[in-house]
């Protein structure tokens, strides 16, 4: 496996509350997450490092090679739990993080190609293979909602004026629920995470084209980091792209 990971500011913040981190945890085991913050000026880039240190360590220091599916999964969502319950508890002990909160986005790909993604929030996780690409992850938004009632469609939620509204983040409330989904996945395949300051401004294929046409696989997500600042960047953009 092969792993990159970018975040900018993008053309407007003046602050990247996002944050990301790749870890491997063995020969054959390897975690990436994306955090996307919100909050005041300080409090989200604080809730974001803060979610992504917590629930890499938690991994990190439960991981064995020999965890069957449903361990993982339990492991996964303990460490959600985990991090969830930090950024809470420094919101509540600091004036200045009151309101702060994070998204998280996470996958875990094991021996045997098996995939594991955990999501918290609207920062998504595209897989990209023989069949071409497609959101693994379902977005934790209002708009979401709507589109789901039938009250939006997909086309029409990318410009809908509450689109960045969130139903669920870390650390906003004393509990939260993720969600966990499973991927067989195959050698050459893809999967991107990243947070909607890319998956705003890029649709599907052109995710697509730039991960399986684009020659320099380890600039990937740099072209698509360009595309994005090419059409303005209003949020800070991150990716991690993983070649299996």
């Amino acid at each position: 496996m092969q792993s990159w990971g970018l975040t900018d500011l993008g053309c407007v913040r003046k602050q990247n509350q996002d944050a990301y981190q790749i870890e491997q945890l063995d020969r054959g085991s390897l975690l990436c997450v994306v955090c996307d913050g919100m909050g005041g000026a300080k409090s989200g880039n604080i809730a974001s490092t803060l979610a992504v240190d917590v629930f890499v360590e938690e991994i990190r220091r439960t991981w064995k090679p020999s965890l069957d599916q449903e361990r993982i999964d339990q492991m996964l969502r303990s460490a959600v739990k985990l991090a969830n319950f930090t950024v809470f508890d420094q919101s509540q002990q600091f004036e200045e993080f009151d309101g702060m909160g994070t998204t998280l986005v996470a996958a875990l790909v094991t021996r045997g190609r098996k995939a594991t993604i955990v999501n918290v929030g609207d920062s998504r996780a595209y897989y990209m293979g023989r069949g071409g690409i497609r959101q693994v992850t379902k977005d934790h938004s209002l708009v979401q909602m709507m589109v789901d009632r039938g009250d939006l469609t997909a086309e029409m939620a990318k410009t809908y004026p509450g689109k960045n509204f969130i139903t669920r983040a870390i650390g906003t409330e004393p509990t939260v629920l993720c969600d966990i989904f499973h991927l067989d996945v195959n050698r050459g395949d893809y999967l991107l995470l990243c947070s909607d300051g890319l998956s705003n401004l890029l649709d599907d294929q052109e995710i697509l084209f730039e991960a399986v046409h684009g020659v320099n696989k380890q600039q990937c997500c740099k072209r698509l980091l360009n595309i994005a600042k090419n059409r303005g960047a209003p949020d800070n953009v991150t990716s991690v792209m993983i070649l299996i």
